[in-house]
């Protein structure tokens, strides 16, 4: 299957791995040896370095206390990053223009993965908000789970969804959406009258067109229960619910919360040198030209 923009909305999540190591040594049990020119009597003084009787040097307890504090202090640093990423927040990069203008090629999210979070004892805790028609949301892409997609919601559960010259009707009402951009001039019956059984576009799951014909009700389309549906803003570069089904709810991870940095497109950059078409030479380039090659107006920017 292939999309009209190449992954349909795909994006990358950033997860950062930590690693530590320690190592450990024990002192000798004999004692020390006294010093030279010291008086009987005289208290031990406490020693910076220590040695054994066959010359090995020998962790003073100190040493191993300072040892102890810094393998505690990395280990509750991980205990709050993994909990962070886990419960909280998350990084993600976009890939494509599936949802251009609100988020570009280059673009560096922060996805809040507690906004849309459950009921149960934590709702009434935790400022939970339902999902809504007009969010974009995070969630893993029904047909390969591993991947991320990023879409805005157009139906809820019980919506009755159609599009008639690309224009969405909700509910037999037409939505206002100054979001969407439309920049093909090449028409699609399928893509752009949405549901129509009469004509299959390229990218359609074989699955989908089969469910899609079963939900179709007076020429719109029933969200069913525990389901949404989503599109992408760039509406004629999107591979979205038209062509692979609904976003069942346990599949939302959350919702784009802050661009924390964006970059522009290599393909944008005519100074990029000629022959760095992978994504390490790429990522050096933007590091070695950090302050040319960032959007400045779109980082720090919130994601409505």
């Amino acid at each position: 299957m292939v999309s009209p923009n190449g992954d349909g909305g795909k994006i990358q999540a950033e997860n950062p791995i930590l690693t530590a190591g320690l190592g450990t040594g024990l002192p000798d049990p004999s004692p020390e040896p006294a010093s030279a020119g010291m008086p009987p009597g005289t208290p031990d003084q406490p020693a910076t370095t220590a040695a054994t009787s066959a010359g090995r040097p020998v962790r003073s307890t100190a040493a191993v206390s300072d040892w102890a504090g810094s393998v505690q202090s990395l280990l509750v640093t991980v205990v709050i990053a993994v909990f962070v990423i886990t419960f909280a927040v998350q990084a993600f990069q976009i890939p494509s223009e599936s949802m251009e203008n609100t988020l570009l090629i280059g673009d560096y999210l922060l996805v809040d993965k507690v906004h849309f979070g459950r009921g149960g004892l934590w709702g009434h805790i935790l400022p939970y908000s339902p999902i809504k028609r007009g969010d974009i949301v995070v969630f893993h892409y029904p047909v390969h789970p591993s991947q991320h997609f990023v879409k805005r919601v157009i139906g809820v559960p019980g919506d009755r969804i159609r599009l008639s010259d690309k224009r969405v009707f909700v509910n037999g009402v037409p939505l206002q959406e100054p979001y969407a951009q439309y920049k093909s001039h090449i028409r699609d019956s399928y893509r752009d009258d949405f549901p129509n059984s009469d004509f299959l576009s390229a990218g359609v799951e074989a699955k989908w067109w089969l469910q899609m014909r079963e939900l179709v009700r007076s020429g719109e389309l029933l969200v069913p229960q525990g389901e949404y549906f989503v599109l992408g803003d760039n509406r004629d570069e999107s591979l979205d619910s038209r062509y692979w089904g609904f976003v069942p709810r346990e599949n939302i991870v959350g919702r784009p919360l802050l661009i924390y940095w964006s970059v522009r497109s290599p393909d944008d950059d005519p100074r990029l040198p000629p022959g760095t078409g992978d994504k390490l030479s790429h990522f050096a380039y933007a590091l070695t030209h950090l302050f040319s090659v960032t959007r400045w107006d779109r980082t720090f920017h919130l994601v409505h």
